[in-house]
């Protein structure tokens, strides 16, 4: 069942992706059964002790989040899927998650700059690019990674 989980999330990922590079934003349906599934998958995989640190991480990544938002260099939807992706990873896999972050939203910058994904102006003519198809690619890549793997020990 855990690895029923993890597909149907990487599916709600690959969709929450493309949302978001058509229309610039992230349904809050598909935030909510992302949250969902990480509390089903921490307990099918035996990992509900985690919980409370997960939650904590991906609070206090909302947190820091809205000052971002605050301050307009992010969008409400990085808020959303940045605090639910580090719900997720929690402590023991986000250093494999931000590398992949990096990573992925470095190639999705240039790809932008180069005319290959759309992209969008604010107010101030700066470049705003969508967030989740990079978040959502770091997130696949740390399920395959096995850090968050059924039978694969918390924190190792």
């Amino acid at each position: 069942m855990s690895w029923a989980i993890l597909t149907l999330t990487a599916a709600i990922l690959c969709c929450v992706a493309l949302i978001d590079l058509r229309h610039f934003t992230i349904p809050n349906s598909l935030v909510i059964a992302l949250v969902l599934l990480f509390f089903a998958y921490a307990w099918q995989s035996g990992r509900s002790a985690s919980i409370p640190s997960h939650f904590a991480f991906g609070l206090a990544t909302s947190l820091v989040m809205l000052v971002f938002y605050t301050r307009g260099w992010a969008g409400g939807g990085d808020v959303k899927i940045a605090g639910t992706a580090l719900l997720w990873v929690g402590l023991e896999c986000a250093l494999a998650f931000a590398i992949l972050l990096l990573v992925f939203s470095a190639a999705h910058a240039v790809a932008a700059r180069l005319g290959w994904l759309a992209m969008q102006s604010d107010e101030r003519s700066r470049m705003r690019i969508p967030f989740a198809p990079s978040v959502a690619a770091a997130m696949i890549g740390t399920f395959l990674s096995g850090c968050l793997l059924p039978g694969h020990p918390v924190g190792s």
